[in-house]
């Protein structure tokens, strides 16, 4: 991205950690996240909030007995949310504007103790017919430590344009 990707203050100094601007990548370009561990704790406050409570999320007892993991599943839904907050931390901040859709697919399964980020490259990158934004697919894989990719998800979303002059 160079110096175009870069946001200055009033004083001119370099903000980081602000997100993409949909006209500041070119379709093929690819990064990744910092990676996050997924806890217990993550699973339990996740299934208690949303109400899944499935005996394979929340009884011990039943995955040591019953499961075919041998361990502690994490539902996709919680990796996929997951994954979306390495993005937002990377890329979306002061720019992202609506998530508009997404085709999820879960391949392999999460447990506790595992370790994912996201890779992802750019497919779709347009202005609107509105200005100030623009649409913004990738193509993210969710991998693991091991390597293994354990979801994919193609989001597009609305994204601030770059400021004029900036």
């Amino acid at each position: 991205m160079g110096e175009a990707g870069k946001l200055k203050d009033a004083q001119g100094m370099d903000v980081l950690g602000v997100g993409l601007h949909w006209d500041d990548v070119e379709v093929g370009y690819r990064f990744r996240t910092l990676g996050r561990t997924i806890t217990e704790t993550d699973i339990t406050l996740f299934v208690g909030v949303t109400g899944m409570v499935e005996e394979m999320f929340t009884n011990l007892e039943y995955i040591a007995a019953e499961s075919l993991m041998g361990a502690r599943p994490a539902p996709g839904s919680l990796v996929f949310c997951i994954a979306e907050g390495l993005l937002m931390q990377s890329t979306m901040q002061r720019t992202g504007m609506a998530f508009l859709e997404a085709d999820l697919r879960i391949h392999h399964p999460t447990v506790a103790g595992d370790t994912i980020h996201v890779e992802c490259e750019v497919v779709e990158a347009r202005p609107t017919s509105k200005p100030g934004r623009g649409l913004m697919r990738t193509a993210n894989k969710v991998v693991n430590q091991r390597g293994e990719v354990v979801a994919t998800y193609s989001p597009l979303r609305m994204v601030k344009s770059r400021p004029r002059g900036a």
